[in-house]
């Protein structure tokens, strides 16, 4: 289960990108005024589960708050 809380306001940065490597899930948050980046070690998110599945749980959740999420392909 995923616990989003502290999350940047949705009318302030409405669009959420998220991408992830080998040991975390990014998500950066855009807006007119800029952007916050969050980094989320994927242990955090989802115990022995598969890192896309967690990252695409974590993408749909994000999307159901408000956010217009695009999902980048994942780092290297």
């Amino acid at each position: 289960m995923i616990r989003l809380t502290g999350l940047p306001r949705v009318a302030r940065y409405p669009r959420a990108s998220v991408s992830r490597n080998e040991s975390t899930v990014s998500v950066v948050f855009s807006g007119e005024e800029g952007s916050s980046r969050i980094d989320v070690p994927l242990t955090r998110l989802g115990d022995g589960e598969d890192p896309e599945a967690t990252e695409l749980r974590l993408s749909g959740d994000l999307q159901r708050m408000g956010y217009r999420v695009e999902r980048l392909p994942p780092a290297a």
